[in-house]
C-alpha cells in the first residue's frame, strides 16, 4: 500500500479577534467583487461573538483528539493543521512539514460532502500551497468524502437524541425518540446544511450524485439510527450572492415558518452540513433561526456538531487506516464509499463559488 509520513487537518479558518474579521472576509471573497458594505454586514455576525470564530479552537481540540486516537490505534503519523483562509495558512504549514522532512501526507478536509467549495476547491488550495512552498513541498493526498460513514452518522444521531431530550417534557415522544411522537405533541426534525448555488449543486460528485442527494442520504441515515418515525425535512442556511442567482432552499427560517403554520410546536435542528460550530452554526442557527423559532412560538433545540465526539474522531482514523493498510472502507446505506481521488470534472464548476 502507499506510504505516508504525516497527516494534515485542512480547514476553512476563522478570525480570532475583531481586528482579524475584515481581513479574513477579504481572504474568503478575494477576486469575487463582493462589495465592502456586504463584508461589513457579515462582519457584524462575528462582532457579536467578540470577532472570534470558534472554528480555530475546535481545530486545535480536534488535533489533540486525533493524536490521542492515532496513538491508541497504532497510527504513527505526526499531525499538522493548515487553513484555507486564515492563520495557520496551509502554505505555511506545508513549509513547516517540508522542513520537518515530510514527503507524503494525507489530508482530512473538514467537510464530508461533494461540491466545489467543500471538495474541489480544497484540492486547488493544496496545489496552490505546494506552488508557494516550491519543489520541497510534500505531496498531499486528500482523504475521501465521509458523509455516510458510521462514525459521522453515529455522532449526529447521538447529538440529535440529546437535543430532542432537551425539549420541554410535554413535547417529548411517549416512549423515547425511537417510538415516534404521540398525538398532540408535535416535534419536527429539520436537518440543516450550508446553501450553495443551484448551478454548483447540480454537478455530480464522485459518489451518490450531487450535494443535496448526499445530504438527504445523511439525513435519512441519522433519522433511521434515531428510530425517528415521523417525517423530517432538509433545509439550508447561510445563503449569499446576488438575489438573481438561485441557491438551494428552503431557507431554514422559511421552513420554520412553514412548520409553525401547520401546527408544529417544536423543532430540533440537526446541522449535518457542519462538523464544528463555526459562524454559520453559531449565528445562522443559534441566533437567527432560534430567534425565528421564538417569534413563531416554537420550542427550539439545536443538535451539537461532531467536534471531538469519539465516534467522529475514530472515523478520521478509519479513513487514514484505509489508505495505509487497504482496509475495506466503511459506509452506511446504499451509496457506498467514495473513491480515494475525485475524478476530473467532479464537484462543481470552478466559477460558481461562495461569497461571504
Amino acid at each position: 500500500m502507499a506510504s505516508y509520513d504525516a497527516f494534515v487537518l485542512l480547514s476553512f479558518g476563522g478570525p480570532e479577534g475583531t481586528a482579524d474579521v475584515i481581513p479574513f472576509l477579504q481572504n474568503v471573497t478575494a477576486g469575487r467583487g463582493v462589495p465592502q458594505d456586504r463584508l461589513a454586514r457579515v462582519a457584524e455576525h462575528y462582532y457579536q461573538f467578540g470577532g472570534v470564530s470558534p472554528i480555530n479552537q475546535q481545530c486545535r481540540d480536534l488535533m489533540a483528539a486525533i493524536e490521542k486516537d492515532f496513538a491508541a490505534r497504532g497510527v504513527s503519523l505526526p499531525v499538522y493543521w493548515g487553513n484555507r483562509n486564515w492563520d495557520p495558512y496551509l502554505s505555511d504549514t506545508l513549509a513547516t512539514m517540508a522542513a520537518d522532512g515530510v514527503g507524503r501526507a494525507l489530508a482530512f478536509v473538514t467537510s464530508g460532502y461533494s461540491s466545489f467549495s467543500s471538495c474541489r476547491q480544497y484540492l486547488g488550495d493544496i496545489d496552490a500551497a505546494r506552488q508557494v512552498v516550491g519543489p520541497a513541498a510534500p505531496e498531499v493526498h486528500k482523504l475521501r468524502q465521509y458523509f455516510n460513514h458510521p462514525g459521522y452518522i453515529g455522532s449526529f444521531a447521538a447529538a440529535a437524541a440529546a437535543a430532542i431530550a432537551a425539549l420541554p417534557a410535554d413535547l417529548l415522544p411517549a416512549h423515547g425518540t425511537t417510538q415516534g411522537t404521540p398525538a398532540g405533541a408535535e416535534v419536527d426534525l429539520v436537518f440543516a446544511a450550508h446553501s450553495i448555488p443551484v448551478s454548483m449543486a447540480d454537478v455530480a460528485g464522485p459518489v451518490g450524485g450531487a450535494y443535496q442527494a448526499q445530504l438527504a442520504e445523511t439525513a435519512r441515515l441519522v433519522a433511521a439510527q434515531l428510530g425517528w418515525r415521523r417525517g423530517w425535512r432538509l433545509a439550508y442556511s447561510s445563503r449569499s450572492g446576488p438575489p438573481s442567482q438561485p441557491w438551494l432552499g428552503p431557507d431554514v427560517n422559511d421552513l420554520l415558518a412553514e412548520l409553525a403554520a401547520v401546527g408544529s410546536r417544536a423543532v430540533v435542528v440537526v446541522p449535518i452540513g457542519f462538523i464544528s460550530d463555526h459562524m454559520e452554526v453559531k449565528f445562522d442557527l443559534d441566533v437567527e433561526a432560534a430567534e425565528t423559532a421564538h417569534r413563531l412560538g416554537l420550542a427550539y433545540a439545536r443538535a451539537a456538531t461532531p467536534g471531538t465526539d469519539p465516534r467522529f474522531v475514530s472515523m478520521i482514523t478509519d479513513l487514514v487506516v484505509e489508505r495505509l493498510d487497504g482496509t475495506a472502507p466503511l459506509s452506511l446505506g446504499s451509496l457506498g464509499a467514495g473513491p480515494d481521488a475525485c475524478p476530473p470534472g467532479c464537484c462543481g464548476p470552478p466559477g460558481a463559488v461562495r461569497s461571504a
